[in-house]
């Protein structure tokens, strides 16, 4: 009996060995953080030194060039963000896919930016305010929550509304834009936008978007729309078929930045509302750093000197630019003021 316990485990243990020495344990080495224009080499690693027959590696699922099991990426063909790495191996008449992510931060520091107050004018109360754009001399503004969320036409020096339309309960206003003479208007969790006829505010058609979550933020470069989603991505959509075209991620030296609220394109770079932050962040389009950080946090003491606001929910929300005049407007969800401001690099 003894014996045969002997075997019984021997074979066992052999039946186990033999097993084991058929498992593959694959690792991806690499760095996790790295910074904009450096090299990033990755490493497939297997965990017992076993050979593997062919390695290909995919960045955010585009093939890249690589030797053996290594590969190199140039992180300025990137851009600053979150990455995904997949490494395609082929081994022992297999084949098995490895996934990792390394991010990307950004190679300078954003510059600092106080502010001047020019100019104060009167702004309605009731606007919960989410988009805001300035054309031909009047203020274009959206509003949110369901039930409240409204499209308007607004005269600047009186905060008079001259017009206005209402979208149906159901929505949550969010951002807009005007382009070639339509309002581009977004809605919140619906991920459905709507598009008005910028003279009647007659609603003409309907878009969606499907692969960013929500929608937060619009504005234009003249050719795409560009919409925030609460995330660190900025989405491009073609500005005729209205698909999501692509994304950059906004990403200082030290973090990733989420909850982009509010655009606005000046001179080329995206002006944003960092939500409940009560600051303007300045985006370069083409690779997501963020170049600039305006602090208006007196601008809300400014206006608590006359106005009680609810703390986390009626912050700074609203960025207007007046190209030929150069004048750059902000102000708040249901703030009682709209300010023109001069930002001032530091």
């Amino acid at each position: 009996m003894k014996s045969f316990r002997l075997n019984f485990f021997y074979l066992l243990a052999l039946l186990l060995f033999i097993s084991c020495s058929n498992v593959y344990k694959f690792k991806l080495a690499h760095k996790k953080e790295i910074t904009l224009n450096e090299t990033l080499q990755i490493t497939l690693q297997e965990e017992n030194d076993k050979a593997v027959k062919k390695v290909t590696f995919f960045t955010n699922g585009k093939e890249i060039t690589s030797f053996g099991n290594t590969a190199t990426i140039n992180t300025k063909d990137l851009g600053v963000g979150k990455h995904k790495i997949t490494a395609l191996i082929t081994f022992d008449k297999k084949t098995k896919t490895k996934n990792s992510f390394f991010e990307v931060f950004a190679n300078v520091k954003p510059s600092i930016y106080t502010y001047k107050i020019i100019n104060t004018y009167p702004h309605d109360t009731s606007a919960y305010t989410q988009g805001l754009e300035y054309h031909n001399g009047y203020l274009y503004e959206t509003t949110g929550k369901r039930g409240k969320s409204t499209l308007r036409k607004v005269d600047i020096k009186t905060g008079k509304v001259l017009q206005k339309v209402a979208i149906d309960n159901e929505y949550f206003g969010e951002g807009m834009t005007i382009l070639n003479e339509k309002i581009y208007w977004l809605t919140w969790q619906a991920k459905k936008g709507f598009v008005y006829n910028l003279s009647t505010f007659e609603k003409e058609r309907e878009f969606t978007y499907n692969k960013s979550k929500e929608g937060w933020g619009l504005t234009n470069n003249g050719k795409e729309l560009i919409k925030s989603d609460g995330t660190q991505k900025i989405w491009f959509l073609d500005a005729l078929t209205l698909r999501e075209k692509k994304f950059i991620q906004v990403y200082t030296n030290q973090y990733k930045l989420d909850n982009i609220n509010e655009l606005e394109l000046i001179d080329g770079k995206i002006y944003a509302n960092k939500y409940q932050q009560n600051a303007i962040v300045i985006i370069n389009p083409e690779n997501g750093i963020v170049e600039g950080v305006a602090n208006l946090k007196r601008l809300k003491k400014e206006m608590e000197k006359t106005q009680t606001l609810t703390p986390q929910d009626e912050v700074l929300n609203g960025i207007a630019y007046d190209k030929e005049n150069n004048r750059l407007f902000v102000t708040g969800k249901n703030w009682g003021k709209l300010f023109e401001i001069k930002l001032i690099k530091k």
